[in-house]
């Protein structure tokens, strides 16, 4: 399945893009999306932390994922 993930903030950077196309197998979890991510772009382990949203909600670790889920990546925010 083909999974589309939008990068906001700094993993824009990494990613050298605000979208990315990424090639998965059916019933990936939330938390071999970050495994696959990382590896692909050692820089996202660098961070402090980010979190995965799905369909515009955090997501845990263990929701599985469709080709039709929007996926965005969460970059860590500083306030003052």
């Amino acid at each position: 399945m083909k999974l589309k993930i939008l990068a906001f903030g700094i993993t824009k950077d990494i990613f050298g893009a605000s979208e990315k196309e990424l090639e998965a197998e059916a019933g990936l979890n939330v938390r071999q999306l970050k495994e696959k991510l990382e590896k692909d772009f050692p820089q996202l382990i660098k961070l402090k932390s980010y979190f995965i949203a799905v369909n515009e909600e955090y997501a845990e670790d263990d929701q599985i994922l469709v080709n039709t889920d929007e996926i965005a990546i969460i970059p860590p925010v500083s306030g003052g």
